[in-house]
């Protein structure tokens, strides 16, 4: 198993995370819970041990059914969740206030029949709580031991000037970045380094585009949150791309032998060698193919057929 440690940290990680919006069961289309547990088990068996979930999720059923897949194998386990998005009466708002993130940790470590995150992230800032405030309430909850680590996601270069006199104290960031999705790459590679710490890359197979599973013809039920235009990686122009796209990557996974997801996730891994892959996961046949993405590399050619295709 390929492993990377986060920075300014004692985590270990595989680097190929198990992605946990699908495990709430919500909007991507019809999900079992079984087949879900099922995953989680396999992914431990077979060296995975990085499981990337969020408060919000299906409003928390994501941390339940994680929360009930690992019980019996917490401490082979590194669990990172998030906080930030409030879901009140209907509306959604976001919050880094301490009195939310403290009600939301206990939330979450309910959920997870856990007393303790490994990784809690910052899932969006709220523009109105200080920096100071946050870091504050997340250095407390690490001396109580509720948290080990903390770091941050959906961040931008702009974001840098509030953050840069903090160096040291995030482990991790994360953003949406793929084949597909390459319009963080710059901040991801700035961030990261200016604040030295490791890139986890979301959205990496393009919500499925990147799998090879789908032509131009392709349609979603309304259960599955795909068939809404905003997905933009299924429509129009940037859908007829991407397929261009996934055609070369069909190309490079028949040579090398290997499925098309894994191909995908293989670029990233080895364009951003500090990066950490998440990648959803619904079924143990998905996770299987996205686990051959490791312990080998893209020759330089088809890197660089990759990036100039995906420009």
């Amino acid at each position: 198993m390929e492993k990377i440690q986060l920075k300014n940290s004692d985590l270990m990680v595989s680097r190929l995370c198990f992605g946990g919006c699908p495990m709430g069961g919500y909007g991507w289309g019809n999900v079992s819970k079984k087949e879900l547990i099922e995953a989680v088990h396999a992914a431990l068996d077979l060296g995975i041990n990085f499981f990337d979930t969020a408060d919000t999720y299906g409003l928390g059923e994501s941390e339940c059914t994680l929360g009930e897949a690992i019980k019996s194998r917490r401490s082979n386990t590194i669990i990172a969740t998030k906080f930030g998005v409030r879901v009140e009466n209907g509306n959604t708002f976001y919050d880094n206030s301490e009195n939310w993130i403290e009600k939301a940790l206990d939330n979450s470590l309910k959920r997870l029949n856990t007393d303790y995150i490994d990784l809690y992230q910052i899932h969006y800032r709220d523009k109105k709580t200080p920096i100071n405030i946050v870091i504050e309430t997340l250095e407390k909850l690490k001396t109580k031991g509720k948290i080990r680590y903390y770091g941050i996601s959906n961040v931008c270069i702009e974001d840098l000037k509030e953050l840069e006199n903090y160096k040291g104290k995030f482990v991790s960031m994360q953003n949406e970045y793929s084949l597909a999705c390459r319009k963080n790459e710059k901040d991801i590679l700035k961030i990261s380094r200016e604040l030295d710490i490791t890139p986890l890359t979301w959205g990496s197979l393009g919500q499925g585009i990147l799998t090879g599973k789908y032509d131009k013809n392709v349609k979603f039920d309304s259960n599955d949150r795909r068939s809404r235009e905003t997905y933009v990686n299924f429509y129009g122009d940037k859908l007829e791309k991407n397929l261009r796209i996934v055609d070369t990557l069909k190309k490079i996974a028949e040579e090398m032998d290997k499925p098309v997801a894994s191909v995908a996730i293989r670029f990233i891994l080895d364009y951003i060698p500090s990066a950490v892959v998440i990648a959803g996961v619904k079924r143990k046949s998905q996770l299987e193919a996205n686990l051959k993405a490791l312990n080998w590399n893209l020759n330089q050619k088809f890197l660089n057929v990759l990036d100039e295709m995906s420009e």
